[in-house]
């Protein structure tokens, strides 16, 4: 089953992605949940390496922050099949060491980056605003080499809402 999700980004514009919850069902109920929780609205993207990823999702906007619950990594190396590549344009499951981690934490892919695949619970895609990703990756001014944004200039998800 596919799902579609809609991210109004403050002074960016729009990201629709579309989930596909026969891919990787455990990560897109989750995702899904919290979206329609109003999660995410508000929150912000405080990780960016242009080239690589835009990461966003954490409610403390520093990469250390979650939702209540963690998930089951489904990906190869943790036991699951999931076909979907990360390639530019998929959405995927931050996560620490331990596999099953993941819980709120996301990440866009900038640049085809297949080393993830088998990793990284990918799940779903962006069919719309790709340059939005764009823009956001070459504008922002990571302080250290892991792409972390100062507060005041991490992009803002104003809104993520489902939509048909």
């Amino acid at each position: 089953m596919k799902y579609n999700v809609q991210m109004d980004i403050k002074d960016y514009g729009t990201i629709k992605l579309e989930l596909d919850s026969d891919a990787a069902p455990i990560t897109v109920e989750n995702f899904v949940s919290l979206v329609k929780d109003g999660f995410y609205d508000g929150l912000t993207f405080h990780r960016i390496i242009e080239g690589f990823m835009i990461q966003g999702g954490d409610p403390r906007g520093n990469g250390t922050g979650g939702s209540a619950n963690n998930i089951k990594g489904e990906f190869r190396v943790n036991g699951f099949n999931n076909p979907i590549s990360h390639v530019r344009g998929a959405i995927s499951m931050a996560r620490a060491m331990d596999y099953n981690s993941a819980s709120s934490q996301f990440f866009i892919v900038h640049e085809d980056s297949q080393f993830l695949d088998g990793q990284y619970a990918a799940f779903g895609m962006v069919t719309e605003g790709i340059e939005v990703v764009d823009k956001i990756a070459e504008t922002a001014r990571p302080i250290d080499g892991n792409g972390s944004i100062m507060r005041a200039d991490q992009p803002v998800m104003e809104k993520v809402f489902m939509i048909d």
